[in-house]
């Protein structure tokens, strides 16, 4: 398992399962502030702003891998994420063994 905003499409293109965790900006900004604090307004802003910068720039830009799973998470706790993920993973295994 390994995580990083261009593993899937630089370092591991041909990865068996990559699976693209995705929230709302506004849920990100809400789990931001949970753990750092500051002004909602503020951390929107500066998630949007490197939202903008990762998925503009120039040399590996934040992007899906065209082959991967896209998993909202948004609203949902870090055990369901982690039930989902472990559920997809099984069901890549097991199509994988047949």
């Amino acid at each position: 398992v390994m995580e990083g905003r261009d593993i899937g499409t630089v370092v591991l293109p041909d990865a068996e399962l990559k699976i693209f965790l995705w929230a709302t900006l506004e849920e990100r900004a809400r789990r931001r502030q949970r753990e750092q604090g500051g002004s909602f307004e503020e951390v929107l802003e500066a998630i949007r702003k490197r939202d903008e910068r990762d998925s503009t720039r120039a040399l590996a830009p934040l992007r899906p891998a065209p082959d991967a799973v896209f998993l909202d998470t948004t609203g949902k706790s870090p055990d369901e994420v982690l039930c989902l993920v472990l559920r997809l993973v099984e069901e890549r295994r097991a199509r994988l063994a047949r």
